[in-house]
């Protein structure tokens, strides 16, 4: 009897679909297709891109709709991407007694302390014995703000440094008789605050600055005590590596803070096990708790902390996807990973950042068969087809991955998509053991987008995917393993001296001040700490002695297998443990790609194709 098959992939990042036709024992691939997922995986908004995919992958086989007997779905556990995964850290919320800036063409060198004044009044000024700080709205012209500066400072009056709205320094500089330190390209000038002591630094060229990027630097100029100079440690660390900063002390009664602590984690346990640990002792800590847990049953967050708001904001959305009460929905796995977190400075000119050290976590949530249900439903009422829910992504994983020239059980797979990493094992008797684990290459993506302060998701994707290099000239770049590459036709002008990101057509330079090294650095970091990490994890949990070196053989399957360095990264990692392992091909055509789409299919047939 000839059926129709179409199995059904729904992931956090993309939705493959592999159709097969079925003759007896015979069966034969027609094709497959591979769409961006439509809304949260397992919920009913994935339907708009199954019908997609599926329209694209009937058109390739050269079918009908109506053709399709049946189609199979993935057990879909709902993993809540952006919901789920997040950066906590304690929030200091200051409106800060200090400001600091860093453009990228100051003028002059060295400290100036003084008092801060509008360019226009500085000759009208009463106590010629005090130092000043000339500050410079864009609407004074250079050359009449050098004029004044020279006046004042003939008629006795001291100026110490100038802060500039325009990109003026270096052409006011110029023309100054005594040189001060400039710092300009302040924005929002009109924020300083007028009559302050202020203090002006600027490094001299390949150099930073020193004293107002250390505390004590800034204790000593304004007299701080031990309490306030702990407060303004956020500034000056800020501050670390600018070769130029403007910092601005306001009265001690402006200076409101408040803090939201990062909080406390309880893990629940089997048998009324209940352990806790805080989000400041680290990722490492925070993991090794949770080793401590025999059977993780759920997760909570302490209330009014940052890491509560984050658990109690992710039920609450799945709630509402879902249509199941926030008390329904348990935590079954997270990964927790050292991160450093961009905090804005309350009160700066220029949208400053403080990097400070934080915890990502990734969460999977634990829920019945409703949402994917749901799914199901709806796609069979809009297309007419018979649906039915296929097993756990894993074991579908592994039945697909099977079809790779070379393999047999038993065997092992390691799934890496973009919300989830999956590992299962199948004996020769096709007993299997399997595991679902929260964060993949969704969380790398946010760690890059963190910790280079990019605010962009799609950069970070970008930055995550493909290799670096910097243009030097209009015909050669270096790559980021330090060879060059010579090109017959000019780069783009726009990307001359710039970090540029290699895609296959394209170039697109990044804007941040990091080096090339920095950038891939931090890249290279993001996959280690969450797919080595995870991987490692995964496969403890299938094993059934939890001894890596008890594997032999281990297949990588899912998107982030074709990464240009993840694979490498895991072949060596699990190379210690004397496994070999590398990525799979799915039915001798597919890479790595198609793993579960096929298994779904295959699945259904097993005992004819699984022998």
């Amino acid at each position: 009897m000839k059926r129709i098959l179409a199995g059904v992939d729904i992931g956090n990042s993309s939705t493959e679909v592999a159709i097969a036709r079925l003759d007896g024992n015979d069966i034969k691939f027609l094709s497959q297709c591979l769409v961006r997922t439509t809304g949260i995986k397992g919920t009913s908004e994935n339907v708009e891109g199954i019908r997609r995919a599926l329209q694209e992958a009937v058109k390739k086989a050269d079918i009908e709709f109506e053709d399709i007997d049946l189609i199979r779905l993935n057990d879909a556990v709902p993993v809540i991407g952006d919901l789920a995964m997040d950066l906590i850290s304690e929030t200091i919320i200051t409106e800060s007694s200090m400001v600091g800036h860093n453009p990228d063409t100051p003028g002059g060198a060295g400290l100036g302390v003084g008092i801060t004044v509008l360019i226009d009044q500085i000759r009208k000024v009463e106590q010629k014995e005090q130092d000043y700080i000339a500050v410079i709205p864009k609407y004074f012209d250079y050359a009449w703000v050098a004029h004044c500066l020279n006046q004042a400072e003939s008629e006795g009056i001291s100026i110490t440094g100038a802060v500039v709205q325009k990109d003026d320094g270096v052409l006011i500089h110029n023309r100054l008789k005594k040189k001060i330190p400039i710092v300009d390209e302040v924005a929002l000038i009109e924020k300083i605050p007028l009559w302050k002591l202020a203090a002006v630094e600027v490094a001299l060229p390949g150099h930073v600055i020193r004293t107002l990027s250390n505390p004590y630097g800034l204790s000593t100029i304004f007299q701080l005590d031990p309490d306030e100079t702990i407060q303004i440690a956020l500034i000056a660390k800020a501050l670390v590596g600018n070769r130029s900063a403007v910092v601005i002390r306001t009265p001690k009664g402006e200076v409101v803070e408040r803090k939201i602590e990062a909080g406390k984690i309880f893990l629940k346990g089997a048998n009324t096990q209940k352990l806790e640990v805080s989000i400041n002792d680290g990722a490492e800590e925070i993991m090794n708790t949770y080793g401590k847990v025999e059977t993780l049953i759920d997760v909570y967050g302490e209330t009014g902390t940052n890491v509560g708001g984050m658990f109690n904001g992710l039920r609450q959305d799945l709630a509402q996807l879902t249509g199941q009460s926030p008390d329904d929905i348990t935590i079954s796995d997270f990964l927790a990973v050292d991160a450093v977190i961009p905090n804005s400075i309350t009160g700066a000119m220029a949208g400053e950042l403080s990097m400070e050290s934080g915890v990502a976590l990734a969460s999977m949530v634990k829920t019945d068969k409703v949402p994917v249900q749901k799914v199901a439903s709806l796609l069979e009422k809009e297309l007419g087809i018979e649906v039915e829910i296929g097993g756990v992504e894993a074991e579908m994983a592994i039945c697909g991955a099977l079809t790779t020239p070379g393999t047999r059980k038993p065997i092992v797979i390691l799934d890496m998509g973009g919300g989830s990493t999956d590992a299962a094992l199948m004996y020769e008797s096709g007993k299997i053991n399997s595991c679902h684990l929260a964060g993949a290459g969704a969380m790398v993506t946010m760690l890059i987008n963190s910790e280079l302060a990019l605010d962009d998701k799609e950069l970070a994707e970008k930055i995550k995917r493909n290799p670096l290099g910097k243009v030097l000239s209009l015909f050669h770049m270096q790559l980021e393993d330090g060879t060059m590459l010579f090109s017959e036709k000019p780069y783009p002008p726009h990307t001359f001296g710039k970090v540029v990101v290699r895609e296959e057509d394209e170039l697109t330079p990044l804007a941040t001040k990091a080096t090339m090294d920095k950038i891939r650095e931090i890249r290279r970091s993001a996959k280690r700490r969450v797919f080595v990490t995870n991987a490692l994890r995964a496969l403890k949990r299938v094993v059934p002695t939890g001894n890596l070196k008890h594997l032999s053989f281990v297949v990588m399957v899912g998107g982030s297998a074709l990464d240009f360095e993840i694979p490498q990264m895991l072949t060596e990692e699990l190379g210690k443990y004397g496994i070999v392992a590398g990525f799979a091909n799915i039915r001798g055509t597919e890479g790595p790609r198609n793993a579960v789409a096929t298994g779904l299919v295959l699945a259904s047939v097993r005992h004819e194709v699984l022998k």
